[in-house]
């Protein structure tokens, strides 16, 4: 996928769902650990050095798997490049796990099945299609159907 490089440096300095400075280690072999201001902004994860206003990365947390290592330490991988695994080393169990929501909270599936999950909630209240004043009750993407039943299934989760 490509990105505008000065749209993506516009992005990483908009107001963060989450911030800290972390122990980060690159998906090469050979990679150390090196300390790094980490952000979360919508659906990406920025990474800077710590002196540094622009960032040197940042991924995109679509179609990835997060994954607790240990109890201070979780790591993202892609899932058609399983091999291209990074590492993030926290101060806390607790800075972990916080990590962990906020990255599985910040993808576009996420939010998509939350908007469904809610959407079927009100019109079950409601009996009226909250989508509908904004004209996009039809799109595909906002159909029920695929995902009411896998939503119910995984409500617990959410």
């Amino acid at each position: 996928m490509r990105f505008n490089e000065k749209e993506l440096v516009s992005l990483s300095r908009q107001p963060s769902e989450m911030a800290a400075e972390v122990g980060m280690r690159g998906p090469k072999k050979g990679d150390v650990v090196k300390r790094r201001l980490v952000k979360v902004v919508v659906n990406f994860l920025f990474y800077f050095r710590i002196d540094e206003e622009e960032p040197i990365g940042a991924l995109l947390l679509e179609q990835c798997r997060v994954e607790k290592e240990d109890s201070q330490t979780f790591s993202i991988a892609f899932l058609d490049e399983a091999e291209r695994k990074y590492l993030f080393e926290c101060d806390t169990e607790e800075q972990c796990g916080k990590w962990i929501d906020a990255i599985i909270k910040a993808s576009y599936e996420f939010m998509r099945k939350n908007l469904i999950f809610y959407r079927t909630e009100i019109h079950r209240l409601t009996g009226k299609d909250p989508l509908e004043q904004y004209g996009i009750s039809d799109e595909t993407r906002f159909q029920v159907s695929n995902g009411l039943q896998s939503m119910s299934r995984d409500s617990s989760s959410l």
